[in-house]
């Protein structure tokens, strides 16, 4: 009976540990990783990257966000086969460069553009943005400074470009609550001017609530907008 035990005793040792071990290997090989790289006007922007592959997004975070805020959508769209760079923006934890006293009023774009030029550089087949609210705008007008190709498709959350629409070079997806307002107003209307001037293809999610940008994902429609971005950012490469 005592060598029983003794076996018994080993076995579910040894299985804690193997347990313990897989566990820990999991936690590793999902962590992400976090690089640096330059803008072009000076500044050094910080990132998490998720997961691995030429298939590439880029998440741009809203003013009230930051790249770790990105960290549950990053996991998913990784699961699905993306490699997913979650930046900080210029003024946002240890990223820095001209403006980033006030972020608002910085060229967010070029932080994204960055992002952009670093996973090309790096292999990168295709490299689409998913931002929302302030990190949209950015993700826009990084589109129209774009070289045509660089940027293959765009999510917008509530948000759209700054900058001309129509001058565009990707693919548009967005995505906005219809109650969706601030101290201006209802958003809406102006993002669906913005909508109606972007080139083709594109794509037009009105949701019920008024969630803004990054907060759809704390709502009972989160599943569906994962799904949505997924779907579009899935498709065939198309020129608009």
């Amino acid at each position: 009976m005592r060598a029983w035990r003794r076996k018994w005793y080993s076995y579910t040792v040894l299985t804690l540990v193997a347990t313990l071990a897989a566990l820990l290997f999991s936690q590793i090989a999902t962590a992400p990783k976090t690089i640096s790289f330059p803008t072009e006007d000076g500044g050094l922007v910080y990132a998490d990257v998720y997961g691995t592959g030429d298939r590439c997004i880029v998440l741009a975070h809203g003013g009230r966000f930051n790249k770790v805020s990105w960290a549950r959508q990053a996991e998913t769209l990784a699961a699905a086969g993306f490699q997913v760079l979650a930046l900080d923006f210029r003024g946002y934890g240890k990223s820095r460069g001209p403006g980033d006293s006030e972020p608002m009023d910085s060229p967010l774009h070029l932080d994204v553009l960055a992002a952009v030029r670093y996973l090309r550089k790096n292999g990168a087949k295709s490299v689409s943005i998913v931002g929302g609210s302030m990190g949209g705008g950015a993700a826009g007008d990084a589109s129209i400074a774009s070289q045509p190709g660089e940027i293959d498709r765009l999510v917008f959350l509530g948000a759209a470009p700054n900058g001309p629409a129509d001058k565009l070079k990707s693919a548009t997806l967005y995505i906005v609550a219809r109650d969706d307002a601030n101290a201006d107003g209802p958003r809406l209307p102006w993002i669906r001017k913005q909508y109606q001037k972007s080139p083709q293809p594109k794509e037009l999610i009105v949701l019920d609530g008024s969630a803004h940008a990054q907060f759809l994902f704390q709502t009972d429609q989160s599943e569906r907008i994962m799904r949505e971005i997924l779907r579009f950012l899935s498709a065939k490469p198309t020129t608009p």
